[in-house]
């Protein structure tokens, strides 16, 4: 309260606590003739309360003589403090009691003051036969109660003085710490926080704080805070747009595009990540498409020198691409390593005596390694841009599978590879591998890492068969005990993905053509699909939806929480490479006949030879597929050309919304 508005409040509130003393004197008769004024009203008063009393009032009433209430008599100090009390407040105000009572701390004060005031009148009723008043009480008991009701009065307000001087943390405390209180809001709670106040909506309203929640849920990650004018209305355009993406996934709406090569080429392997896809042929070229930027200048990635002047060229056996670096290994034994931004000649390049039967490149940082027959090397390019080899290892079998460990950063890069029943971990700081699993007579199938763990298909064989069949054993590398084992099939599994699914959750494929999901931390199976009836050979799923390829061509999109199909794609060749992200997805058909009848370009039969080739397709689902710039120029007809016949048909069915999907088949 302001000083002037405070002292017109206590002397307003004074004065009338004073004036209300006067003017309703506790005054009581002990029989119906007295004549002493105020004396009806405070009889009628007791009879509300006490009508079963009356024959006992009025015999023990005395003479017609005027007995002064006043609260305090010798016979009621055996009555006790309490009574006193009682009598003292008789005639106050409600809202002094209510404040009497708050500041003692009741939570009740009306249900305290009606029993009160019960107790208070049934005293007074037997008390009120007993003249015991006398004129010096009269005097000093409203001068007791007026001081003592001042002193409740400046109780009260000082008390309310104090709730109005409390601060409110966002004008007392520094900015940056009501920000930091802030920050553990939602986005619901920090609208209803934008309602209370002027000082709340500018905190509830802060960029920082939006720009914090826009990175949390994965939007704009590598943006800084000045990136965005308003970063509250970038999150809400995100949500809508990942809305919108997420219902043209179910509903397969987008636009499609064939990654085309040359006749003549038949593709052998295909990469892809972020927006770079990498793809390799028999004819030894090796492409790079920039989905992004499709007039990039670094689509055609030139060969070594030594790839270059032999003939015929060796076929690509294996290529990785990650965002920065592209990597491609030949048959004859040739790594060649390009920068993804300016492409042309390799920035590095190494030989080994035996063809390369497995390549793995870090998906964020530039680490490769590479496997030919039993021997193992791992390269890394330093702060300069300098690739150096790190370690080199030589196992007793064959490598047949290898990963790296995402996650690393500036750590020492991890290595596990698969040969034969044993999996091994390569550490450049260790001097030998170290054996991670092992079981004599059961080889490993497929293999997955992520960054604390890893995934590893055992194939089952003989009696072993009748204790459960084939199974999936997952090791945590930290401490390189295991963790869990999951599955129990009679096929062999195919193909892991836990690197890109949610952290307890584990997806696979099998050849029994099912593709299951399983929950770590229970160790069970959460669904199993019944996807391709030559088996599944990729598959990748995130925190909604799986999708799935076959040896018969087939690419499924599964709803993971109902279990239900989506819908599926198909094309000749059996899918060997499945690779989304939010709004993208990128498939390769390969082709496990390198040599076909018509794959050279001299032959007649070029449809044959088109049917031999491969295919990679990439579906964009934040396209619009009514607009004409993402509608191949099959599906534009409206049926409106009166002209005769032509191939310009129009797709009108709702399933076939994504634009060109029928070019495919």
């Amino acid at each position: 309260m302001a000083e002037d508005e405070l002292v017109a409040f206590r002397k307003r509130w004074k004065q009338e606590l004073t004036t209300k003393k006067k003017e309703h004197p506790l005054v009581c008769a002990p029989s119906p003739s007295c004549d002493v004024p105020g004396q009806s009203g405070q009889r009628d008063c007791k009879n509300r309360y006490f009508e079963d009393s009356k024959e006992n009032l009025n015999k023990d009433c005395s003479a017609s003589k005027p007995v002064v209430d006043s609260g305090c008599t010798e016979d009621e100090g055996r009555v006790g403090r309490g009574g006193k009390a009682a009598a003292e407040s008789e005639d106050q105000p409600d809202y002094v009691s209510i404040a009497h009572s708050l500041l003692d701390g009741r939570t009740s004060p009306l249900l305290d003051r009606i029993q009160e005031e019960r107790t208070r009148r049934k005293r007074q009723y037997h008390n009120i036969t007993h003249a015991c008043s006398t004129s010096l009480q009269l005097q000093q008991q409203p001068q007791r109660k007026v001081k003592k009701d001042e002193e409740l009065l400046d109780q009260l307000i000082q008390d309310l003085n104090e709730v109005n001087d409390i601060p409110f943390f966002d004008v007392e405390l520094p900015y940056e710490l009501a920000l930091k209180i802030f920050q553990y809001l939602n986005c619901t709670e920090l609208g209803r926080c934008a309602q209370v106040s002027r000082a709340w909506r500018v905190l509830a309203e802060d960029g920082v704080l939006w720009f914090r929640m826009c990175t949390r849920e994965g939007y704009h990650r590598d943006a800084g805070v000045s990136d965005s004018p308003c970063w509250k209305s970038t999150l809400r355009d995100c949500r809508s747009s990942a809305k919108t993406v997420c219902s043209n996934w179910k509903n397969r709406v987008g636009s499609i595009s064939q990654l085309q090569f040359e006749l003549g080429k038949v593709l052998c392997d295909v990469s892809s990540c972020d927006s770079f896809v990498l793809a390799g042929y028999t004819s030894g070229d090796v492409r790079l498409w920039d989905t992004l930027h499709w007039d990039s200048t670094a689509s055609y990635l030139k060969p070594n020198s030594l790839s270059t002047n032999s003939d015929p060229r060796p076929y690509v056996s294996h290529v990785q691409v990650n965002s920065t670096v592209a990597a491609a290994a030949y048959e004859d034994g040739c790594v060649d390593l390009w920068s993804t931004e300016t492409g042309g000649e390799p920035i590095h390049h190494y030989q080994s005596p035996v063809r390369v039967q497995a390549l793995a490149l870090s998906p964020d940082s530039p680490v490769l390694v590479s496997a030919a027959g039993p021997d193992i090397r791992l390269d890394r390019a330093d702060d300069c841009g300098y690739w150096r080899t790190l370690c080199q290892a030589q196992l007793p079998k064959t490598v047949e599978s290898l990963v790296l460990v995402p996650g690393r950063g500036q750590q020492c890069p991890l290595a596990a590879a698969a040969a034969g029943e044993t999996v091994y971990l390569l550490d450049d700081r260790e001097e030998e591998p170290r054996t991670l699993h092992s079981v004599y007579g059961h080889p490993v199938t497929c293999l997955d890492a992520s960054d604390s763990h890893v995934a590893l298909g055992v194939k089952s064989t003989g009696w072993s068969m009748h204790d459960g069949g084939n199974k999936i054993h997952v090791y945590n590398l930290e401490t390189g005990k295991p963790v869990v084992c999951v599955g129990s099939s009679p096929g062999d599994f195919t193909c892991i993905n836990l690197r890109d699914t949610p952290a307890h959750l584990l997806v696979c494929g099998n050849k029994d053509r099912r593709v299951r999901v399983f929950d770590l931390r229970a160790g069970s199976s959460v669904a199993s699909l019944y996807a391709h009836h030559l088996g599944v050979t990729s598959v990748q799923a995130d925190d909604w939806k799986i999708v799935s390829g076959g040896g018969e061509g087939l690419v499924c999109v599964w709803e993971m929480r109902m279990g239900a199909k989506l819908w599926e794609m198909h094309n000749r060749h059996p899918v060997r490479h499945v690779r989304f992200n939010t709004s993208t997805l990128v498939t390769a058909n390969i082709p496990d006949d390198k040599s076909p009848r018509g794959a050279c370009i001299t032959d007649d039969d070029l449809t044959a030879h088109r049917r031999h080739r491969g295919v990679i397709c990439h579906y964009d689902f934040s396209e619009n597929a009514l607009s004409q710039d993402h509608i191949l120029p099959i599906c534009r007809s409206n049926f409106t050309e009166s002209y005769g016949y032509n191939y310009n048909i129009g797709l009108t069915v709702p399933y076939d919304r994504l634009s060109g999907s029928h070019s495919s088949h």
